[in-house]
């Protein structure tokens, strides 16, 4: 039986509840016959406090934190949301739409203000693919539902890039778009006349078939990688991600290798790699090449990089040629990879 809310779908905070539901695996349905000003007048939760509600309702959710520390983060960053990030965007917005009095140092200040916010934000995201933990949370629910969607613009934004890439990710994922998606104005299709009818063309006057073109030779030579490798300077290493069934959300499971490959940056001056997201449909897969220099995994990268844990890390031997075979295909993208297609491929140089 699924749940009843009352609230229009423009309303971000019921928009909360609804992909939090998504994500909880709770069905929740916007009531039919919702009147502004008379069905909201009953005594019933208010849509600001339902995310939390149809959260809870799962058992051990990861939404709600995996810890009491990330219980905490989540209430923490819900406020953060809302103190900082949703009342200056409401000051600025307001008066714009005619529903306060415009004031010019006011607007000044709440945007002011909404910059130092979205300026502790950017930092925060710099090294931290999601606002709290390694996977989705209420936290990052509600931040997207914050005007990212219909105030905020590109020219805004684009100060703060960590914002703009990760609210930007969430804004394509399926679930956001479903729920987040801006209107587009419907366009006029106009008809074309209806053509006279031609009679088809005789073989002899049919125009002559493209040739198929011809590949470029340079395709069909071998990869130099073998002919630059040092084995004795260098080591390679696959990795395979270790929980790929929670990879159940494509743009998350995206943003879960660009952290990676994010923190991996302190190794950039001796390493490469090559990190693959498999698959058409859910649960993805993530699998990767590194290259390092040394014969182990470099000790300041395992201390450091906390991703380096959520793999599987297997040395490659570069006399079985099988396994090198598989690592050309992973520097060349090669589709289909172990029979599957690429959802995508990230470089890490």
């Amino acid at each position: 039986m699924a749940l009843i809310l009352h609230a229009n779908t423009k309303n971000k905070n019921a928009v909360k509840a609804l992909i939090a539901a998504e994500y909880s695996g709770v069905k929740v349905e916007l009531v039919g016959d919702f009147e502004m000003g008379v069905s909201n007048k009953t005594p019933r939760v208010s849509p600001n406090e339902s995310y939390w509600e149809v959260a809870r309702l799962k058992v051990d959710n990861p939404v709600c934190g995996s810890s009491l520390i990330e219980y905490a983060h989540i209430e923490q960053w819900i406020d953060f949301s809302s103190l900082e990030i949703d009342v200056n965007i409401l000051r600025w917005f307001i008066p714009r739409i005619g529903y306060a009095m415009y004031i010019p140092e006011v607007e000044e200040a709440a945007v002011s203000a909404l910059k130092r916010a979205l300026e502790a934000l950017n930092k925060h995201l710099a090294s931290n693919t999601y606002l709290v933990g390694h996977s989705v949370t209420l936290a990052d629910i509600v931040m997207t539902c914050f005007g990212f969607i219909r105030v905020l613009t590109k020219s805004f934004t684009s100060e703060f890039p960590h914002v703009e890439s990760t609210f930007g990710q969430w804004l394509i994922s399926p679930i956001s778009r479903r729920y987040l998606a801006k209107e587009e104005p419907k366009k006029e299709v106009r008809k074309e006349p209806a053509k006279p009818t031609e009679e088809a063309p005789t073989e002899a006057e049919e125009a002559p078939k493209p040739k198929p073109k011809p590949k470029n030779p340079l395709d069909l030579l071998p990869p130099r990688f073998w002919d630059m490798y040092d084995p004795e300077g260098y080591s390679l290493w696959f990795c395979d991600y270790k929980y790929n069934d929670e990879n159940t959300v494509s743009f998350v499971t995206l943003n879960k290798v660009s952290g990676f490959l994010q923190r991996m940056d302190l190794a950039r001056k001796y390493a490469f790699g090559k990190m693959l997201v498999i698959g058409s449909e859910p649960p993805f897969k993530v699998k990767g090449l590194c290259l390092f220099r040394g014969q182990e995994i470099p000790q300041f990268v395992l201390d450091e990089c906390y991703d380096m844990e959520l793999y599987e890390w297997k040395k490659v031997d570069i006399n079985d040629e099988a396994q090198k075979e598989r690592v050309n295909q992973m520097i060349q993208d090669n589709e289909p990879f172990e029979g599957e297609a690429l959802l995508d491929a990230k470089c890490f140089k």
